[in-house]
């Protein structure tokens, strides 16, 4: 048996059980967490065909089960068959993100590719990610085609959105919660609440947009911006109101004001990024859920997600379970829900399912 230390990093390798059993074809790198990435499990070339047929198969999954077409996640990783690469459509814009270095080596078949199947106007590179250090590869932002002289604007059912790929977090936009967030206005349709964590305030302007008004709040200035441009966009400025603070400090300070709302959305980034810190995510979790729950008015609705992946399904119910004692509530799961559709879930790779969203009634 070979070590893997023999091959060079980032090159395609076959790969045998310990009886010589062929099991498929990946990319190799000693230096990373997962040494080997199978791309395939049948003796084949990994090359511009190779590609083209994983990426039109991505698209025709996509046309088969999306309502919008027009702006969605092209390619998940491993869910689609590629790990190491993140392709988003916004418009007449892709945002690809190249994570391992692997999938760096193969970069330019992959984005000729790309642009020969989807002919987008602009592309652009959003290789900032801290796994790529672990890699070995560099972090970069840029444009290799086109320009972004005009910001994309995407719809999302009746709202517009306001998208710059080169700012902000991921490729630009959470397109993961796009179904949860069309999927809340079937529950609320007026009253007063938060949206916290708003980032680029897509579930307030849903919320908004169906007869409620919003206040949202993030300690990012630029994220702010960004939500305040998006209501304008949509002409709900009468809508919505801003806050800048850290979600915890001001759950706590409306926590002791006695305040209480229609609703609440809470969406964090990722708490825990390490099975290692889990314990402390958890308790994370509890905290502000609990501060949550004691703001809702009887009969009121909170939304709440995790996009933890260390944070299973079981352990995040849990959690909620473990804040209703805290706060004295005793809510009802009206949905349970994952990630949109363009996000596809392999059963063989657990590791792609990490979206939660619970809709409760306190």
């Amino acid at each position: 048996m070979s070590s893997p230390k023999n091959y060079q990093p980032g090159s395609l390798v076959r790969v045998y059980d310990n009886k010589n059993i062929f099991i498929g074809i990946g990319y190799i790198n000693p230096h990373s967490l997962i040494t080997i990435r199978l791309l395939t499990r049948k003796m084949e070339d990994i090359n511009h065909n190779f590609f083209r047929k994983h990426i039109i198969n991505a698209i025709n999954y996509r046309k088969r089960f999306l309502l919008d077409t027009n702006s969605f996640r092209v390619i998940y990783s491993e869910g689609d068959f590629l790990p190491g690469l993140i392709v988003d459509k916004y418009g007449e814009c892709l945002v690809m993100q190249f994570l391992t270095l692997g999938m760096e080596m193969m970069k330019d078949m992959i984005i000729d590719v790309m642009n020969e199947i989807l002919s987008p106007s602009v592309i652009v590179l959003r290789n900032d990610s801290q796994g790529r250090v672990l890699e070995g590869l560099p972090l970069e932002k840029k444009i290799i085609k086109g320009s972004l002289d005009s910001i994309p604007i995407i719809n999302e059912g009746e709202i517009l959105i306001e998208i710059n790929p080169l700012l902000g977090q991921k490729t630009g936009f959470f397109l993961d919660q796009r179904e949860n967030r069309l999927a809340l206005r079937n529950y609320i349709k007026g009253g007063e609440g938060l949206d916290l964590f708003c980032y680029s305030g897509a579930w307030g302007l849903q919320l908004a947009q169906n007869g409620a008004f919003v206040t949202c709040v993030d300690e990012s200035e630029v994220a702010l911006s960004n939500a305040k441009r998006n209501f304008q966009l949509n002409g709900l400025e009468d809508r919505c109101d801003f806050v800048k603070d850290d979600v915890f400090k001001f759950l706590k300070k409306e926590v002791e004001s006695g305040s209480l709302y229609d609703f609440i959305v809470l969406d964090p980034p990722a708490f825990v990024k390490r099975r290692a810190k889990v314990k402390e995510a958890v308790k994370g979790y509890r905290e502000i859920n609990a501060m949550a729950m004691r703001l809702i008015k009887r009969g009121g609705i909170l939304a709440t997600s995790s996009c933890s992946y260390h944070v299973e399904k079981t352990m995040f119910l849990d959690i909620l379970r473990d804040s209703a004692k805290d706060a004295e509530r005793n809510p009802r799961l009206i949905e349970y829900r994952s990630q949109s559709r363009d996000h596809p879930i392999l059963l063989s790779v657990p590791e792609t399912e990490y979206l939660k969203c619970a809709f409760l009634e306190l």
